[in-house]
């Protein structure tokens, strides 16, 4: 379906921009030319092998991707955000013969003996090398059409395998639930590594016929572990976008650029938020600001997204109903159970999954009775105090970051008699408005979720000090590591 989309727009509407930045617009008619003489210029070097491709957004990357499906060759998208012993892991969990990238003196030096040839070759005016590697083959489930890497909070991250069944029905859900048409401008700010960029950006505006504009991470804002907002917003109005996705850091990057006073982003018709749980206040914040913020929630398992607000009907505080191609149902324990768009199984784990078996998500929830989903939290994030009752963190963290004077926060109180939390502040806040703001905290929970007490964080929690993962979730063993001897310090006194 997407690549007769494609070629459907290629021979109805052939100028129509598909793929965009400064230096490169691909038509409709040339992104299908170049999918074409791409896929013929592989078949013989890749042929039933497994590509792992590491680039930074740009059109090419779009171009080896649907390369890839044509010529049906599982596809590992390399994120730029692994460590060296993650990169190494994915390559040989998913059996990748074959890496393409635009980085070529740092892969030489990762792989050394591993590169048993080399090419060179440009892909929509871009440079890209390929290394042949002795590697050996993994048996995928046949039809792999991906395989996702989650970033992995503890250990090697776990290969998902996804079939492109999957991810078209998701993308074309997307489309469908935003009024994506041939008209549309999407903004790409996360890497096309990250699915959720991928399916729900990519993917459904091709569908569309819309245009995806394909920018390289430094100039939508991204330098290492730090984040530019003026370059998000510079890259949102210069390419008129009407839709972009962020993670809950970006959007409040791009909120606290228009509270500063910047100019509305009059363009913008759909600004999707995700990858970790987003605080009520903040989009309280970009509601006041008129920004058209909807939240949604999804997993690789799931080839990304599951359910999302949109402006026909949007709850604050909720994820959105599911979306089309998916059920959801509840376990006994109020896990969330979704079928509708599985993924096929595990790299190197034969216990196949169907799109029809109900899928445990590992997030608990319920459905209010207008259909909306909540999500309170990870099913092995909860923790049982010394008194017996269940504690959901996130639950507790969501309604402390809903204050105005805390921008972060993570709960603990396994085994203890009452919980304490770590807090990072707002700037320029003093003690007594943060112990008022747990207070009022406080007086809407039940006596076993309230916090008695509470250490202040050193600095706030981020990928750079490893308290945070790249999609902006806590790394609770790491900022339990960095914080135990106040916090149990607090218990002991």
């Amino acid at each position: 379906m997407l690549l007769h989309s494609i070629q459907e727009n290629a021979a109805l509407f052939p100028h129509a921009i598909a793929l965009k930045n400064d230096q490169t617009a691909l038509t409709y008619a040339e992104l299908n030319n170049q999918i074409v003489q791409l896929s013929t210029q592989l078949s013989a070097s890749t042929r039933h092998k497994t590509i792992a491709i590491n680039v930074d957004n740009h059109p090419a990357w779009v171009v080896l991707d649907l390369a890839a499906i044509t010529l049906e060759i599982p596809l590992v998208p390399l994120p730029s955000f692994f460590s060296d012993a993650q990169l190494l892991h994915a390559l040989q969990d998913a059996g990748a013969e074959v890496v393409i990238t635009d980085n070529a003196d740092y892969f030489r030096q990762l792989l050394g003996n591993l590169i048993i040839g080399t090419t060179v070759f440009d892909v929509a005016h871009k440079t890209l090398t390929q290394f042949t590697l002795a590697i050996a083959s993994v048996a995928l489930p046949a039809s792999t059409s991906k395989v996702t890497y989650t970033s992995g909070t503890t250990g090697n991250p776990k290969g998902v395998c996804l079939s492109l069944s999957a991810l078209v029905n998701v993308a074309n859900s997307i489309k469908n639930a935003v009024g994506l048409n041939q008209n549309s401008q999407h903004c790409c700010v996360l890497p096309l590594s990250t699915l959720l960029e991928n399916i729900a950006g990519v993917y459904a505006i091709l569908l569309a016929g819309g245009t995806a504009h394909i920018l390289p991470s430094a100039q939508v804002g991204f330098s290492g572990s730090s984040f530019d907002s003026q370059k998000l917003y510079d890259a949102l109005i210069k390419s008129h976008a009407n839709s972009v996705i962020l993670l809950p850091e970006l959007l409040k990057a791009l909120v606290l650029k228009l509270e500063s006073g910047a100019k509305k982003l009059a363009d913008l018709r759909f600004i999707a938020v995700g990858g970790a749980h987003v605080s009520t206040q903040l989009l309280a914040r970009a509601q006041r600001l008129e920004m058209p913020v909807f939240e949604g929630y999804g997993l690789s398992e799931s080839a990304s997204v599951v359910a999302l607000n949109t402006p026909a009907a949007n709850t604050i505080g909720s994820v959105g109903k599911p979306l089309n191609h998916v059920e959801i149902t509840f376990s006994a324990d109020q896990e969330i159970l979704v079928k509708g768009a599985n993924f096929l199984a595990y790299t190197n784990n034969n216990s196949a999954t169907s799109q029809q078996q109900w899928l445990p998500t590992g997030d608990i929830g319920y459905c209010d009775d207008a259909g909306f989903l909540y999500i309170n939290g990870r099913k092995k994030h909860i923790f049982i105090t010394s008194f017996g009752r269940n504690v959901s963190p996130e639950w507790v963290e969501r309604e402390l970051t809903s204050q105005s004077c805390i921008v972060q926060a993570c709960l603990f109180g396994e085994a203890k008699p009452w919980n304490t939390a770590v807090i990072v502040a707002q700037e320029n806040v003093n003690l007594i408005q943060i112990n008022q703001a747990v207070f009022d905290v406080n007086q809407t929970l039940p006596d076993y979720a309230q916090i008695k007490k509470f250490v202040l964080a050193d600095a706030p929690f981020n990928i750079s000090n490893q308290q945070l993962t790249p999609n902006g979730r806590l790394k609770r063993d790491a900022i339990w590591q960095q914080y135990q001897q106040q916090v149990n310090a607090l218990y002991h006194d």
